[in-house]
């Protein structure tokens, strides 16, 4: 059986879905065999940042009412045999999707798969009920703000009574030379303030920006100081580091 993690934020904006795909990417590219579950029923984006848009045929919604199955309904990459996606419903019925049909998809990939990322809505209402539901563990989004900070505090209190006992964070869009000037929280105090010690601290890397607007990956683009740090959040993930390097070298063969 694979791993089911759900990656959350308390707050919107953060880089949370273009985590989601990179570590997934990542992950896939060191060997493992990954699917990436889009929880955003209506606003789903891993798609475009995967650059999948045109080949959705079925949803992860339609997969759950026996519309078809779950396999034909995933969504293979366009670089690995390993990573796939299942998109959320962007349009019609989203709220027949509920946490007991996300616990059916989550099991029955855990079947197939080594990992299971679980791109969850920002926030606690009905979106993160649902994509909680099918999750083994959990991944919390955060930018060195204020308002980010308290939400992802937010978020962490609630996965812990839900029953969610391995917690890690990302600090994401870090800015060195804002914090060494004082004038953004620092990766140590973010990490007090939140309990929570964290496995990768990712630059503010503008490349980010111009591969998601591509429909590419900062994992595979070889100078990406971004794309370096989600490989070795990977690493961490699976506990297997010695397979990062590895995951650079396949970067730089494709590009």
């Amino acid at each position: 059986m694979g791993k089911s993690i759900i990656i959350t934020s308390g707050k919107g904006g953060v880089g949370k879905s273009t985590c989601t795909a990179n570590i997934g990417a990542a992950l896939a590219d060191m060997g493992y065999s990954v699917v990436l579950v889009d929880g955003d029923m209506g606003l789903r984006n891993l798609d475009v940042i995967m650059g999948l848009e045109n080949r959705i045929v079925f949803t992860s919604l339609d997969a759950a009412l026996k519309k078809c199955t779950i396999k034909s309904a995933l969504v293979k990459d366009r670089h690995s045999d390993n990573l796939f996606l299942l998109p959320a419903e962007q349009h019609k019925n989203i709220e027949l999707m509920t946490p007991e049909h996300m616990e059916w998809i989550c099991r029955s990939l855990k079947e197939a798969f080594d990992y299971v990322l679980i791109d969850c809505p920002a926030g606690i209402d009905r979106g993160y009920r649902t994509s909680v539901a099918g999750a083994d563990e959990a991944i919390v989004i955060t930018t060195p703000e204020v308002a980010a900070i308290r939400d992802a505090d937010k978020i962490i209190g609630v996965l812990s009574s839900d029953g969610i006992c391995q917690i890690r964070l990302v600090i994401n869009k870090i800015r060195s030379e804002l914090m060494r000037s004082g004038n953004m929280v620092s990766c140590s105090d973010i990490e007090n303030i939140l309990g929570v010690k964290s496995i990768g601290y990712v630059p503010d890397d503008k490349t980010v920006v111009v591969n998601t607007n591509r429909g590419q990956l900062s994992v595979r683009t070889f100078r990406s100081v971004a794309g370096r740090e989600f490989r070795k959040i990977a690493g961490k993930i699976s506990g297997n580091r010695t397979l990062v390097s590895r995951g650079e070298e396949m970067s730089a063969v494709r590009i």
